[in-house]
């Protein structure tokens, strides 16, 4: 009896710490509300972005996002225009371990308004999601709160989104029936009765198993209802990704649908230390900081050793046997590797136990050579419109939208974001064709559209740096006559001044054309729009008219020029006029004409401004370095405090202004005013361990980073016993490489050793590049999971855009090579 009652008590025993054990790595809730246990994570709706294929229920399994936008849509494959159902309350009940979620259709602040606005369906629906941990699975239920329209049964239903990049080729099991994940979508598509194009499922079934056997990559869905149904979300869409699908049947309200998701599970699984250092390098004298990734379970610190690679041998130069902890930032641990003291030329590397950076140069001239050039070389004449852009035996595009422009409708929001209001603003009417707007500019991004900010960015920042830097490289020609570029091909003018006037042709131009600037110049159509490649065949090039044949094809010419908008917005208007006075300096010697053209619209913009003086003074800041008028000079020092209390506005001008007017009391509250920001930066850097005013967001951070790098740089040179080079150079730092996440790449492509070779651009669909373009950078999955994905169809994480991004780039690695080397001037 005593030996049969000791066993008894040891199985009990066994058995209890059997349970504790495994209850130990269950799904749990964590701090940040979402479910967590090591190398899985399941968001409930902490992000909705749908249109970006981010938010909902979404699953990172072993570091790598593989499943989002869990949620009812109104069809299996829905793409960007789509609707979505507004996110009502979300409940989280930590007792109980589950999220709830109520949503609904339609989205009033979606429906035909805002920006990207959606065309709802006549069908109100309201829902709730609930999940809740099953052991190492989760449980999604949906409960309508009344059943659905019979004629939308069968059709609404529960999707979530497989994200192709890691399943490529990859096997998957529905029931007992195989199938494979295609790279391309193959269909086969099918048309009903009433001509609507549908999809046919790659399989369907009640359990769905995803790579079955890899160990990192296999997840099982299982439906306790209706059918899981897969499809290929590229047979509608290039960005699509693999959708499961479970439509809701009729009569149902409670457990509508009723999935468990059960990831593969390996709670021992650590994420890998990630050194970060810039892809391209350092020079000599500059600050290098690599910092190092870590899981946020990490105890004990590896040694850091800075390498030296020559000939035949690897020698060590630096090491921290016992490196000090940074601290947690997003959802890892950080250690900081100082290696600022070794200026030997040479390649370097970076290892951290077992993980090791890339390797990178430390030299005199890391900055003079093929790293800003490409973005003056390629990126921009790539993004030229009203032009051919020839490269040796490619045509990167042929010459397009020479018959812009057509005047948008009256109180008409396009797809885009852009309005017309009651009044085109001008003396044209709405459809009707105007002259003089199919010359110069930038195609924005992949939109193919001109937003009148984005040129004037690009022109100022242009400007900015020949001033800076006086860059007199020629390896294009650009011919305004023939509207043919050719890259690669010297014509003897310097290749920025020649950007400068191409940007400053189209807001001239338009200004001509419309007395007054345009708001943007966009195609009418969605077809067009979603255009991927040539931006020459958006159009066919021939002006609109009504009734107008085509003299080759003998058929009635569509109307598809592009629209111009115009719009009252008195501080967008300034801002372009600061650009416009910047450029009629920039181009003086150029092209007197335009020059001459600029500072005349810039002056009857600013003075016909209804805008306050603090906005207007940065305008008079420009036109005063561009013409030394003693009337702004009077005006900007009369109002010196004005200027204090509103200096944000004035970080780009203000150095160059004080140093012009050389007043010492005009200098002496602007020096105040750039100790007091300074006080901020410092607190910012404190936040992260990049060195940069990083606030993660839904979006790429890069630019906003290389924006403000910018400002500190104009600072710094402005006022360089105050404001360190530091922040400018870290913010460049942190573009080349060394920013949060796994993929270290550059977010410059074709620039240092990694960088974005798949990027979304004009040739997204490629999955290429074009050298010189800057991404958006490391986007946010919230609350704190930083992603770039090898994805080109992400306009959050890799979309190249003109106005910021790479002109801002181009300043500051410009900067990195002519301050480190000539520190003097």
């Amino acid at each position: 009896m005593f030996n049969a009652l000791r066993v008894y008590c040891i199985l009990f025993l066994f058995a209890s710490l059997l349970l504790y054990s495994q209850s130990e790595f269950n799904l749990k809730l964590n701090e940040k509300e979402y479910y967590e246990i090591p190398g899985l994570n399941v968001m409930v709706f902490d992000d909705f972005y749908p249109e970006g294929h981010q938010g909902g229920v979404s699953i990172i399994q072993f570091g790598n996002r593989i499943l989002a936008n869990g949620d009812l849509r109104l069809e299996a494959i829905a793409g960007q225009w789509s609707p979505v159902p507004k996110v009502n309350n979300r409940t989280v009940d930590k007792e109980n371990e589950t999220i709830s979620v109520q949503l609904e259709f339609p989205d009033p602040q979606k429906n035909n308004a805002g920006f990207n606005p959606i065309n709802y369906p006549d069908l109100e629906l309201k829902y709730t999601i609930r999940t809740f941990p099953v052991g190492q699975s989760i449980k999604v239920i949906v409960d309508l709160d009344k059943p659905l329209p019979e004629e939308w049964a069968g059709k609404v239903g529960f999707n979530i989104e497989i994200f192709p990049g890691a399943y490529f080729g990859e096997h998957f099991l529905m029931d007992s029936e195989t199938g494979i994940f295609p790279r391309q979508a193959n269909g086969p598509v099918y048309k009903d009765d009433e001509g609507n194009v549908h999809s046919t499922p790659l399989a369907s079934g009640k359990t769905f198993v995803a790579a079955p056997g890899d160990s990192f990559k296999e997840i099982k869905i299982e439906s306790m209802g209706n059918n899981l149904d897969l499809y290929d979300g590229r047979d509608f869409h290039n960005n699509g990704w693999y959708v499961l699908h479970s439509s809701i049947s009729a009569g149902v309200t409670e457990n509508a649908v009723e999935w468990i998701i059960s990831p593969t599970i390996n709670t021992g699984w650590r994420y890998e230390p990630v050194v970060q250092v810039s892809q391209v390098g350092y020079h000599p004298d500059q600050l290098k900081m690599a910092v190092i990734e870590l899981d946020n379970l990490t105890e004990n610190l590896q040694p850091v050793k800075l390498i030296k690679i020559e000939n035949d041998k690897e020698i060590i130069v630096k090491e921290t046997a016992s490196p000090v902890l940074w601290g947690s930032f997003l959802r890892y641990k950080y250690v900081q590797f100082d290696f600022s003291e070794i200026k030997a030329p040479g390649i370097y590397k970076v290892i951290y136990g077992s993980s090791s950076s890339n390797e990178f140069q430390i030299k005199e001239d890391i900055f003079t050579q093929s790293v800003w050039q490409p973005t003056i070389e390629y990126f921009l004449p790539v993004q030229m419109c009203h032009m051919r852009i020839n490269d040796r035996y490619k045509v990167w595009h042929g010459l397009c939208h020479m018959d812009d422009a057509r005047m948008a409708p009256l109180n008409h929001t396009h797809f885009d974001g852009y309005k017309q209001g009651s009044s085109t603003l001008t003396k044209y009417e709405p459809g009707e064709h105007i002259d003089g707007l199919n010359i110069g500019g930038w195609h924005d991004a992949g939109d193919y559209d001109l937003r009148v900010e984005s040129q004037a960015g690009t022109v100022y920042k242009l400007c900015l740096a020949y001033e800076l830097f006086g860059d007199n490289l020629d390896q294009t020609s650009i011919d305004q006559k023939t509207r043919i570029v050719e890259i690669h091909i010297p014509d003897g003018k310097p290749d920025i001044l020649q950007q400068v006037e191409h940007g400053v042709l189209t807001i001239v131009g338009g200004y001509e054309a419309l007395g007054r600037l345009y708001r943007g110049i966009i195609c009418p159509e969605l077809r067009q729009y979603v255009l991927l490649g040539d931006g020459a065949a958006m159009t066919d090039n021939l002006v609109y008219r009504e009734n107008g044949i085509d003299s080759v094809l003998k058929h009635k010419l569509p109307p598809d020029d592009r629209w111009v908008f115009t719009e009252e917005n008195p501080g967008r208007e300034l801002y372009v006029a600061g650009a416009l006075a910047f450029a009629g300096k920039t181009l003086q010697s150029y092209n007197p004409e335009l020059a001459q053209k600029c500072l005349s619209i810039s002056k009857e913009i600013y003075e016909k401004s209804p805008a306050e003086l603090k906005h207007k003074l940065p305008v008079a800041a420009e036109l005063f370095l561009a013409t030394s008028d003693k009337v702004y000079e009077d005006l900007l020092m009369e109002n010196a405090e004005l200027i204090k209390s509103n200096f944000g506005n004035y970080f780009l001008s203000i150095g160059r202004v004080t140093a012009k007017m050389n007043n010492p009391e005009f200098t002496q509250t602007i020096r105040e005013s750039v100790q007091q920001y300074l006080s901020q930066v410092e607190e910012q850097e404190k936040d992260n361990p990049y060195g940069v005013p990083y606030r993660p967001y839904i979006w790429g951070a890069g630019w906003g980073i290389q924006e403000a790098g910018v400002r500190h740089l104009m600072l710094h040179i402005g006022f360089p016993d105050i404001f360190p080079s530091e922040y400018a150079f870290n913010a460049l730092n942190f573009v080349l490489g060394c920013h949060p996440g796994i993929n270290t790449s550059s977010f410059v492509s074709g620039v240092g050793v990694n960088s974005l070779t798949v990027a979304y651009g004009v040739n997204r669909d490629e999955w290429s590049y074009i050298p010189g373009g800057v991404g958006s950078g490391t986007a946010l999955i919230r609350p704190d999971f930083p992603e770039l994905k090898v994805w080109p169809y992400f306009w959050q994480q890799t979309e190249y855009v003109v106005g910021g991004g790479a002109t801002d780039f181009m300043i500051l690695a410009m900067a990195a090579d002519h301050l480190f080397n000539n520190p003097t001037k």
